[in-house]
C-alpha cells in the first residue's frame, strides 16, 4: 500500500470546522456521506489517499454502528488525536441532532417534508456525488480485470439480495477471492493510522463489552429509567449492522412496541429525519426527546444520542491498531485488495439502489443530478454550494 497521506499536524478546531460544514450539507444518507468525505479529505485536502480511505470504509463496513460516522471519527482521530475524533463526531452529528430535537418540540413546523421540492433537489445532488465517487474509486481500486470482476460480482449480489448481511458477505467474499486469486503488490510505508496503542485498543474493546453486558443487568436490578434509556440506545448502536435505515426497525421495536414512544410520533420523526443532513442515527436524539416516560426533552435526547454513538467510537478505536498492522502482511494485502474491489461493487450497487431509485424520480431530478455532476467533474464547484443550489432548484422547479 502507498503512504496514507499527510494527516498529522492538524488541530482540533480545524477538524471541527471542516466536519461542521459537512454536518450542515451532507444530505443523502451514509453512501452519500462517504462520497462527501472522499471529496473533502482525499481529493481536496489530501489528508489520506484513496487506498487508505477505502481501507477505512472496508473496516467500518465490518463493524456494527453508523459506518459513515465511524469513518469520520477515524479521520478526525488521525488528524488531531482523540480530540479530533470527538470534534469530528460532535460537528458532523450536532446539526441534524439539533434540528430533530427542535422538531420533537414542535419548533420546526414544516409539515410533511416527504414531497418537498428542495428535498428532491438534494437527493438528486446525492446521485451526482456518489456517481463521481464510484468512478474515481474504481479507477484507483479496480485497475485490472480481476478486481473489476470482484467489484461486478459484489454489485450483482447486492442488487439481488439487498441486506446488511449480504453486504458483509460481499466484503468477506471479496477478501477470500483476493487471497486466493490476486497477486499482492509491494506495500509501501504505512504510517500509524490510528494514533492508538495496542493497549489503548484493548481497553476500548473491554469497555465496549463491559457496557454491553452490564447495562441490561443494571436495568434489571434497579429498573432505573435513565439506565433503561441508555441501555436501549447503546444496544442498538452496538448490534445493528448496515447503519442508516437499518437502525429504524430495531429502534421501533425498542421504543414504540415498548410503549415509550407513540407510533405517530415515531413516524413523524422518521419523515423529518429524511430531510436533515448528517447521520440518520441522530434520529435517536428525536426519540430521546419524545420519550413518554423517564428522561425526555434535551436530557433524554442527549442520553440517547451519546449512547447510540458510543459503541461505534469504542469499536473503531479498539480495532484500528490491529487493522493497521494486519494490512501490511502480504497475505493481508491480497485480502485487502479484494476487499477494496468489493467496496467499489458495494458503492456501485448503492448508487443504483437506493441513491438513483430514490433520487431520480422525474426528468427534473435527472436534470439536477446531471448539472451537479457536471459542476463537480468539470467546474470544480464546492460540493456544499452544489448541494445548496440543487436544493434551491428543487424548491423552485420540482
Amino acid at each position: 500500500m502507498t503512504g496514507t497521506g499527510t494527516a498529522r499536524g492538524g488541530s482540533v478546531a480545524e477538524v471541527f470546522w471542516v466536519f461542521l460544514r459537512l454536518g450542515l450539507t451532507s444530505f443523502g444518507g451514509p453512501v452519500a456521506h462517504l462520497a462527501y468525505f472522499r471529496e473533502a479529505f482525499v481529493e481536496r485536502r489530501r489528508w489520506l489517499t484513496d487506498e487508505a480511505y477505502a481501507d477505512l470504509v472496508a473496516l467500518c463496513q465490518f463493524l456494527p454502528g453508523p459506518g459513515s460516522s465511524q469513518v469520520g471519527m477515524v479521520i478526525g482521530l488521525r488528524r488531531a488525536g482523540p480530540g479530533g475524533l470527538l470534534a469530528a463526531w460532535v460537528a458532523f452529528t450536532l446539526p441534524s441532532a439539533i434540528l430533530l430535537v427542535a422538531f420533537a418540540y414542535g419548533v420546526a413546523a414544516f409539515g410533511d417534508v416527504a414531497d418537498a421540492g428542495w428535498l428532491h433537489g438534494v437527493k438528486a445532488a446525492a446521485v451526482a456525488v456518489v456517481a463521481q465517487a464510484v468512478i474515481q474509486m474504481a479507477r484507483t481500486l479496480t485497475p485490472d480485470l480481476k478486481r473489476i470482476v470482484i467489484a461486478a460480482v459484489g454489485a450483482a449480489v447486492l442488487l439481488v439480495v439487498a441486506s446488511p448481511v449480504a453486504q458483509v458477505g460481499v466484503i468477506v467474499l471479496g477478501g477470500l477471492i483476493g487471497w486466493l486469486w490476486l497477486r499482492a503488490d509491494q506495500p509501501g510505508t504505512v504510517r500509524d493510522l490510528a494514533r492508538v496503542s495496542h493497549r489503548g485498543g484493548i481497553v476500548a474493546l473491554v469497555v465496549f463489552t463491559v457496557l454491553l453486558v452490564a447495562l441490561p443487568i443494571l436495568v434489571a436490578l434497579t429498573n432505573d429509567p435513565t439506565l433503561r434509556l441508555a441501555d436501549i440506545f447503546y444496544r442498538t448502536g452496538a448490534l445493528v449492522f448496515g447503519g442508516g435505515h437499518v437502525v429504524l426497525p430495531l429502534l421501533e421495536a425498542q421504543t414504540v412496541q415498548a410503549g415509550l414512544v407513540d407510533a405517530d410520533t415515531f413516524l413523524a420523526g422518521y419523515g423529518a429525519a429524511q430531510a436533515v443532513p448528517g447521520p440518520l442515527f441522530t434520529f435517536s436524539a428525536y426519540l430521546g426527546a419524545s420519550m413518554e416516560s423517564g428522561p425526555s426533552g434535551v436530557l433524554g435526547a442527549s442520553i440517547a444520542l451519546v449512547a447510540v454513538f458510543l459503541p461505534a467510537g469504542l469499536l473503531v478505536v479498539g480495532v484500528l491498531p490491529f487493522w493497521d498492522r494486519l494490512r501490511q502482511a502480504p497475505t493481508a494485502r491480497r485480502v485487502v485488495m479484494g476487499v477494496n474491489a468489493a467496496v467499489v461493487g458495494i458503492l456501485a450497487a448503492a448508487l443504483y439502489d437506493p441513491v438513483i431509485t430514490q433520487g431520480i424520480i422525474s426528468w427534473g431530478t435527472l436534470a439536477v443530478a446531471v448539472a451537479v455532476f457536471a459542476s463537480q467533474w468539470w467546474g470544480r464547484v464546492p460540493i456544499w454550494l452544489a448541494v445548496v443550489a440543487a436544493g434551491v432548484l428543487g424548491q423552485l422547479l420540482l
